[in-house]
């Protein structure tokens, strides 16, 4: 029975080995589409709605697009930048088509969180955007995160439909369905600071297998000393 036992632990070590070299190898092509990605010109926003609408899949992909801010709208994300915490301004930008596309525009510290605070933030008229096209997150990514809270204008995940539920855009108005984070064009007055987005995947499915595979051999070496063991006292 203990030898049946040590079996199945083996093989299910074995398996769990196996499935980290196989995230190993989906983490390392995901860092290089997002590489490639990355360091490719920006294009109109309208193709980026070509490759979301037919793979769901446009992070981190240049893009710039055009129209005007609605800044009554503002969302605000809590982060933190460079060690201080603040938000990450969410506008909606209102398209020429009459449609509107959240923009991070960056970070503000905790302090200026009122836009009065920050006037000359509020661009007005006509501007371009160039950033990266982030996708929308299906679902609160962590149960250890707050729940957003709208009525105080404080997100701590990125709920984009929440995001724009609360921003008072036009009845049936259409929106963009992923944000776009501005680059680090500086704004007037030097916020919100643009360039924000944070590309840190941690790869560490190498040495998950490596600790897999280990167990495995010792475990294997623990059996096979068993099974030797019986003949020898014989």
């Amino acid at each position: 029975m203990l030898l049946g036992f040590g079996l199945v632990l083996f093989f299910i070590l074995l398996a769990l080995g196996t499935w980290q070299v196989q995230r190993l190898y989906w983490k390392e092509g995901l860092l290089q589409t997002i590489e490639q990605r990355t360091h490719s010109a920006p294009v109109p926003l309208a193709e980026i709605e070509k490759r979301f609408a037919a793979t769901g899949d446009v992070d981190y992909t240049p893009v710039t697009t055009s129209g005007t801010f609605l800044h009554q709208g503002e969302r605000h994300f809590f982060a933190t930048w460079e060690g201080q915490s603040g938000f990450d301004v969410f506008t909606p930008l209102h398209l020429e088509d009459g449609r509107f596309v959240l923009i991070n525009r960056g970070f503000v510290p905790y302090d200026l969180k009122d836009a009065a605070k920050r006037p000359q933030s509020q661009v007005e008229g006509q501007v371009t955007v160039t950033g990266l096209a982030r996708n929308p997150l299906p679902a609160k990514p962590s149960m250890m995160l707050p729940d957003n809270d709208p009525q105080k204008n404080i997100f701590y995940w990125k709920d984009r439909d929440a995001m724009a539920a609360s921003a008072g855009l036009p009845a049936g108005a259409g929106l963009v369905p992923f944000f776009i984070d501005a680059d680090a064009t500086p704004n007037p007055g030097g916020l919100p600071i643009g360039g924000v987005t944070v590309i840190n995947l941690p790869n560490s499915h190498l040495q998950y297998a490596v600790t897999w595979y280990g167990l495995a051999a010792a475990l294997a070496g623990v059996l096979i000393f068993r099974l030797r063991r019986p003949a020898k006292e014989k």
